[in-house]
Formats: C-alpha cells, structure tokens, sequence
C-alpha cells in the first residue's frame, strides 16, 4: 500500500466505507494542483478520496482556504440531486480535515475529455452535451435564495480565481490592469446562479450518458458567464496545439455555445453573451501571464494569444463570434499555406 496520511484511512473506516482491520490499496492521482488525490480500493469497493491543500502545487505563491472542501461537497449534494450522473456519486465529508469521499469512475469508462482533446479526438456531440449540462445546472440554481446563502463564497472565488487570474494578470499586463480590474469587479458583483468555478476540460469525464464534473472547489452563487467563458478558453488553447485542425476546435467551441444559449432562461442571452465574450480575453491572457498557466503551449503560441487577448482587452468584444473569427484569422496568418478546407471561413455563422 502507498505512502498516505493515516487520517484519510480513518476517515474512510469511520464512514463505514472501508473496515479496519482489511487491506486496501491507495494510488496517488495526478492532475491536479489544489488537492491530494487518492484512489483506494478493497474488497468493500472503489473510492476516490481527495484532500484540500493550503498551498496550490504550482510555481507562484497560491494560498487559498483549506475550506473550500465544503463548498465543493456541497455543489456535488447540488449536482448530483438535480442532474444524476453530472458529478460523481458523493459519499462522505470532514469539514474538519477537508476530505471528500465519492466514487471512482474507472479512466477506461470515463475519458479525459482534456486528452481526448490533446490527443485529436474533437467531437462536436460532446461539446453540446458539456453545454447543456451546464445551462441546465446554471438554470436550476438561478435566482435561489438557498443557494445564493449557502455558496456566499466569494472569498474563497476571489482567492482561487479572480486574483490568482485577472489581477495576477493584471500586474504583468499594467497598460490592461484598468480592464482587468473592471471584469473581476463586475464578475464579483454578480449574483445570479451556481457557478462551478473550474469547467475546464481536464474536470469533464466523457461518458455515453452524459458529462461528468469534477473538481468543484471554486463552487460560488455568482456570474454563470464566467464557467461559459472558462470553458470556452481551453477550446480556443487548443486551437494552438494542433493548428492543422483549428477548424475542429472552433466547431466545438460553437457546438457548446449553441447548446448552451438555449438554456438561459434566467436573463437575456444577449447579457449573458456579452458578459462572457468580454471576460473571455482576459482569462485567455490569464492562461499565459497568471498564477495558473498552461503547461502546453510554446513561446510563439503564447504570443499569439497575448496579441489578440490584448487587442480584445482594449475593444472588448459583446459576442463570442467575434473572438472565434479573430482567432481563426490569428491562426490562419501564422499556420503553413493550408487549403481552404482547412481553414473554414464559417465560423461567425456557426455561432449565430
């Protein structure tokens, strides 16, 4: 048996999932900067057993509240009795030791959509499916008085999102600070619907029935714009890693916005639109010069996406089409001479 901290067993055999006494087998997981994450399995079953750190695994200073483990089991509570299948099945807590218990999806069954991704495998139908689990969370939890008291949580959001990304960003970037200070104070201030905080593809497991969500624990009652625009950023990165089929992530980026307008039944969707496709640049930038870049993009591509996250900064754009023609453009001008197939010019109406 792995190495692992002696709390976590005891934790598991006080919930009754495993027995003292029995051997079990732990395997550390990787993936993610903010938690601990184990896999054990014995003969009473497979868990996934996860701990909140202090201090985030990457290279800048990142301290966020070990009580964000809360917040996180209690959006899975949420997810998982409103939309079944959206979230692992959730199955224990210690608020007092940050640990959650739930069950493990076996990674045969439940791709990475973040690999699958990586690895060329850009499918349109999992793009509209990750779209409307999320307009369908977003709109069962709009306007929820409960809710809006239960994930008051903007302490935890401002310390694990908004000053790690837009103002971290901000102090690299001083001639957009003003911008950037301008959309972490808007996307404070708004209190609409539940948001998850952190829907990036390396949080969504690729399942026949639907999407699965992980890793909420940036859980906040605030701008669902903002797990839209999240989202969104990481298919236009991409776009950068396999320029010859930008198209593809383009269609996916499209593909889950179109299913995801549909849903927005709390506001405008114009608002909505707008609020996303300005914030959008900004976490773009964010994934360069923040406390959180991707590990995956080389020198070039991230000046490419700093010239356009920048331009947008200063002319902030109100629809996404916009940005996806811009950066189909960005790519095009940088890439080999492609044919025409290559590099569509229906970007802009795919997302109309």
């Amino acid at each position: 048996m792995s190495a692992h901290p002696i709390e976590l067993e005891q934790f598991l055999v006080a919930r009754g999932l495993l027995r003292e006494g029995v051997s079990s087998r732990w395997t550390a997981l990787n993936g993610g900067v903010s938690s601990d994450v184990w896999r054990v399995e014995s003969s009473a079953g497979s868990y996934c057993v996860k701990q909140a750190l202090e201090r985030l695994k990457v290279t800048a200073e990142w301290l966020v509240p070990r009580t964000r483990s809360s917040y996180e089991w209690a959006y899975l509570r949420f997810a998982a009795d409103h939309v079944p299948g959206s979230v692992p099945r959730p199955l224990a807590h210690d608020p007092n030791l940050s640990i959650i218990a739930m069950e493990f999806l076996e990674p045969s069954e439940f791709p990475v959509w973040k690999q699958q991704l990586m690895d060329r495998q850009v499918d349109d139908a999992t793009a509209r499916s990750v779209g409307a689990m999320l307009g369908q969370l977003h709109g069962l939890s709009a306007h929820s008085p409960e809710l809006a008291q239960k994930f008051d949580t903007l302490e935890n959001f401002r310390a694990i999102r908004l000053d790690p990304y837009l103002l971290a960003t901000a102090q690299r970037h001083p001639d957009r600070a003003g911008v950037l200070h301008l959309l972490a104070e808007r996307t404070a201030a708004s209190r609409i619907a539940l948001v998850h905080g952190d829907v990036s593809p390396k949080n969504i497991l690729v399942d026949a029935k639907g999407p699965v969500l992980l890793d909420a624990e940036c859980a906040w009652f605030g701008d669902p714009a903002f797990d839209l625009a999240f989202c969104l950023t990481h298919l236009l990165l991409k776009c950068l890693v396999h320029p010859d089929i930008a198209a593809r992530y383009l269609s996916a980026f499209a593909a889950l916005f179109q299913s995801y307008r549909p849903r927005i039944n709390w506001e405008d969707p114009a608002l909505l639109e707008q609020r996303a496709a300005s914030l959008l640049p900004g976490l773009l930038l964010a994934r360069i010069d923040g406390k959180s870049p991707v590990d995956y993009l080389e020198a070039a591509a991230q000046e490419q996406v700093r010239t356009v996250a920048r331009s947008f900064l200063a002319q902030p754009p109100a629809r996404l089409d916009e940005l996806a023609q811009a950066w189909r453009d960005m790519i095009r001008r940088h890439a080999q001479p492609a044919s025409d197939e290559q590099y569509p010019n229906a970007v802009s109406g795919q997302l109309s």
